[in-house]
């Protein structure tokens, strides 16, 4: 019952933080939140007022959207997706028939496994061979270990799991030429490469060019609506398209969402560097705080994990106090670790985080671990 009960204390406490939240002005982090209408005000604007809706992805909107990002990317050809979880089943079902395998290597920590529901193993027969360590970047001597046929290699730039981290250039081709050298393909989950561009100081297309297909989504750094795309060869993606009728994702129109893919591309590619800048600074204003760990520190994106000691609840009731006495939304949810007595928060800036002064972010920060009692020795 005392179990329960804690469930049921930390569901409530889940929604206050949802409701106030909704009610704040400023945030710490990402782009902040809209309503609907002022999203949809904002589409109407870009949209350029004699361009057709697209119809079952064809039209000058969606391919002219496609050609834009193929190019952004050095790739032939791209098709937008409604999802990146469509995308990567998309793209290695075409390697693993291409290949003669239903074996692909990837991190441990991938987001096929964790956050796709194993879609990939359970409906196209897909085997997924976890390498290296979870919480470190896979090596080149991790891959050596494995010894099955492979269709493809899958890396994702940068590594969610493990606070966005990213693998050296060299390192990066290391990887790559061993799966090719092996005859398989190599396939990116870029979900956040666009955030990835300030590391590697090249642009898109240098990064993108080693892999023979990427993924890259719209509406995490970039603030869409949703959305994705798959760029690659020009016959590898004609093959994705029937893939995507067959998967239901060949939607009647999807124009709203190219619409805020586009926005969003226009507006934040370039703004990369300064999120980036943002979060070092925020991780070095930070070590003032012996309850806070930051992986990795400093960051290497945008993105870094804080882990918080302190009790979970006790957190998001701080955090839900702060929102509603200052108007500054702190955060809506923690993650649990293997060490009970941290949470995990995931850090990440955007519009919202630049229009705060770094004392701000600090002062709110130190409020909500004040307000929660975190242990200090």
């Amino acid at each position: 019952m005392v179990a329960e009960e804690r469930h049921e204390e930390t569901a409530e406490l889940t929604e206050r933080a949802e409701r106030a939240l909704r009610g704040c002005t400023r945030f710490l982090t990402q782009h902040g939140l809209r309503s609907p209408r002022e999203i949809l005000l904002e589409l109407a604007e870009t949209a350029d007022s004699d361009l057709a809706p697209d119809r079952y992805g064809t039209g000058e909107l969606i391919t002219g959207f496609e050609a834009t990002i193929a190019e952004l990317l050095g790739k032939e050809s791209a098709v937008f997706l409604p999802s990146g979880t469509l995308a990567q089943q998309i793209a290695l079902r075409v390697w693993s028939e291409r290949k003669g395998s239903p074996n692909v290597a990837m991190h441990p920590r991938n987001h096929l496994d964790l956050r796709e529901g194993y879609a990939y193993q359970r409906l196209h027969g897909l085997r997924g061979i976890a390498v290296g360590q979870p919480d470190r970047l896979l090596t080149l001597d991790d891959l050596q270990s494995v010894a099955e046929p492979l269709a493809a290699l899958l890396l994702e730039l940068p590594q969610r799991e493990i606070g966005g981290q990213l693998p050296p250039w060299d390192d990066l081709l290391a990887l790559i030429d061993w799966a090719h050298a092996r005859g398989a393909a190599t396939h990116m989950d870029g979900a956040r490469l666009w955030e990835s561009g300030p590391y590697y100081l090249r642009p898109y297309h240098e990064i993108a060019a080693p892999f023979d297909t990427v993924y890259v989504s719209f509406y995490k750094g970039l603030g869409g609506l949703t959305g994705a795309a798959l760029a690659g060869p020009a016959d590898v993606i004609a093959e994705a398209r029937v893939w995507q009728h067959r998967q239901g994702g060949r939607l009647f129109q999807l124009f709203p969402y190219v619409l805020s893919a586009r926005h969003g591309l226009e507006q934040r590619l370039g703004r990369m560097a300064d999120y980036h800048q943002r979060a070092v600074e925020i991780a070095s204003d930070l070590a003032v705080f012996p309850q806070i760990t930051i992986v990795p520190n400093p960051p290497q994106t945008n993105m870094m994990h804080l882990y918080l000691r302190g009790d979970h609840d006790r957190l998001l009731a701080a955090a839900v106090a702060v929102a509603e006495e200052t108007g500054i939304g702190v955060l809506r949810a923690l993650a649990p670790t293997p060490l009970p007595e941290y949470q995990k928060w995931e850090f990440t800036v955007g519009d919202a985080t630049l229009a705060l002064s770094r004392a701000a972010i600090a002062a709110t920060i130190g409020s909500l671990l004040e307000r929660a009692g975190s242990e200090t020795n």
